[in-house]
């Protein structure tokens, strides 16, 4: 048995095995693709691939709904049994904090940011928790609510990470909520790594931080009777050309329809042939019949900086076969990365193209790490974007520490999963 009977897991955002290979307290292993937020976070909690749990990329095409959706936060979007089950069906505590698709989990502790977005304008700032009067608890003792405008756009940056660590140490001093299992997530490293590459000054910086707010919760850790557990999710690379822009040349095609209003180009799914929902390094392209994915494909592969584009045969070789794939997935050379946009002139660009929107744009928008122009808006200019992630493999192995005496080396995040699996059968 271990020594300590809680164990703390931490996903840090990012946690790329370059950015720590001089480090003697971290260790490299494979992360799974994709090498995205979603899937690996998903990966890790039921110990499977994205082809056995579906969380096939951060967004996901919904075909009885012919719509995109991004970043939605629904546990049953994670299918499969979880790590933990036999754990707490033995009266064992689980907690999640800031992981994706957390709402609605068989867990006894959530907390993630959900806010309220007024049909006036503006945003009220809230937090799902259960139970329900965690927010207000965490809040006293940080000394403010979570702030999202630090979580994610121009303006995010470490003070998300330095609130939730400061939220998870209360949650682990809390006698009466502290699950035996925790799960928590820092993300502000992927922020400039994303806006700057790795190797920067500012990434370099946020490193260092990183390295600090970690520090602070393995000590709380072992205030509170936790062992721990961090691992990163993916590697960030260096860009090396600039943005792939797979539906523009399958609007060129004549694949890609778009709906004109008020002179602006939105996306018309319902009778197009062929689109394309880019994440990073992966885009799924979903096709309405066997000539259009072949005349996708064919428009695909002739672009600079696609490296591979599956089909069927293909993905289910490369562990990508499930029902929410697209007929095809493109994957990008390293350092290359898919951007969503199918305009060329910003006068056809959507109203939400210019704004954080998370949730509308149908497609994984980078740029909103930075402002555009007029003021108020988000850039435009795919250039600013140094970093990309999503491709695994030699040189994209993640970092990981433990607290915990592992029975083997873990070879991917699976088996850093199924670990954290053993420890819990070890616990009385």
């Amino acid at each position: 048995m271990s020594a300590k009977s809680k164990l703390l897991v931490i996903d840090v955002a990012a946690l790329g095995w370059n950015l720590v290979s001089q480090r003697s307290d971290f260790q490299p292993t494979q992360s799974v693709f994709p090498a995205l937020t979603c899937p690996i976070q998903a990966s890790f909690r039921t110990a499977q691939t994205p082809a056995s749990h579906g969380l096939v990329a951060n967004g996901l095409y919904f075909s009885d709904l012919t719509k995109v959706l991004f970043w939605e936060q629904s546990a049953t979007l994670v299918g499969g049994p979880r790590i933990w089950d036999d754990f707490r069906a033995r009266g064992k505590k689980v907690g999640l904090m800031f992981w994706q698709q957390s709402m609605g989990e068989n867990v006894d502790l959530v907390m993630t940011p959900a806010p309220i977005h007024k049909h006036s304008g503006g945003m009220i700032q809230s937090c799902y928790t259960q139970p329900y009067d965690l927010e207000a608890r965490v809040n006293e003792r940080v000394g403010k609510p979570f702030n999202l405008m630090n979580y994610w756009g121009p303006l995010a940056n470490h003070k998300s990470s330095d609130w939730i660590v400061e939220a998870t140490s209360a949650v682990m001093e809390m006698k009466d909520v502290a699950p035996d299992l925790l799960f928590t997530y820092l993300p502000h490293l992927d922020y400039d790594l994303q806006r700057y590459g790795p190797g920067t000054r500012q990434s370099d910086k946020a490193l260092n931080l990183l390295l600090g707010y970690l520090e602070q919760l393995k000590a709380k850790a072992e205030e509170c009777g936790y062992e721990w557990l961090i691992f990163g999710d993916y590697a960030i690379e260096q860009t090396k050309r600039g943005a792939i822009f797979p539906n523009r040349a399958l609007r060129e095609a004549g694949l890609f329809h778009k709906r004109e209003i008020r002179g602006m180009a939105y996306t018309d799914f319902f009778t197009s042939g062929a689109f394309a929902v880019c994440d990073h390094q992966l885009a799924h392209v979903y096709c309405r019949d066997a000539a259009a994915t072949s005349l996708a494909k064919e428009t695909l592969l002739r672009l600079p900086g696609v490296a591979a584009v599956w089909d069927a045969q293909e993905q289910k070789a490369n562990g990508m076969e499930n029902p929410r794939s697209g007929a095809l997935v493109a994957v990008a050379e390293n350092g290359a990365w898919f951007a969503y946009p199918w305009f060329t002139d910003r006068k056809e660009a959507p109203d939400y193209a210019s704004h954080v929107d998370i949730h509308n744009k149908p497609g994984y928008d980078p740029c909103e790490l930075y402002f555009g122009w007029p003021p108020g808006s988000v850039s435009f200019d795919t250039k600013k974007i140094h970093g990309t992630h999503g491709n695994i493999g030699k040189g994209f192995e993640i970092a990981w520490a433990t607290s915990l005496k592992l029975e083997a080396k873990p070879e991917t995040i699976l088996d850093l999963a199924r670990s954290t699996q053993h420890w819990m059968q070890k616990q009385p």
